[in-house]
């Protein structure tokens, strides 16, 4: 008849908005690994083609579309293992989210100066950045203390 609550340390909202910056980083990159495909023809003909040029000594079209695909599926996928650990507030995922916001914000600017921006990705890693270094996030993910506060 009882049930036991358990003791969980309350999720403050810029976590919980956070989290939802990464899911839309995931669907964003989800895209960016399904349109090249789409723009050589995989999803109609398949890979019909080389995918490395031996004679130029580079990638096909078809290659550097799997190739493109290939990574923006992998950073899609690590993304929703970076999400599960950020809700379950442990503090490796806070590191990397930072590292990863950091190196993403920095090819988005690249990509702005040399005149291929993604505004969605430029916004959302500016979101996260500014988000993650708000204090009570920095300390419930045990990243920040106030003196005298130990970390349990």
């Amino acid at each position: 008849m009882f049930r036991a609550r358990h003791s969980r340390q309350k999720r403050p909202i810029a976590v919980t908005l956070i989290a939802w910056a990464i899911f839309v980083l995931f669907l964003a990159r989800l895209v960016q690994a399904i349109l090249p495909l789409q723009q050589v023809g995989i999803f109609q003909s398949g890979v019909n083609g080389a995918l490395f040029d031996w004679g130029e000594m580079q990638l096909t079209p078809l290659g550097s579309a799997l190739l493109t695909s290939t990574v923006y599926a992998l950073l899609s996928l690590s993304g929703l293992v970076v999400l599960a650990g950020f809700l379950r507030m442990k503090r490796w995922s806070w590191v990397v989210l930072m590292v990863w916001t950091a190196i993403s914000l920095t090819v988005s600017l690249l990509g702005y100066f040399y005149g291929r921006p993604n505004y969605i990705i430029m916004a959302s890693d500016t979101f996260i950045a500014l988000a993650l270094n708000q204090a009570d996030v920095q300390r419930i993910f045990k990243i920040r203390t106030d003196p005298g506060e130990r970390l349990d």
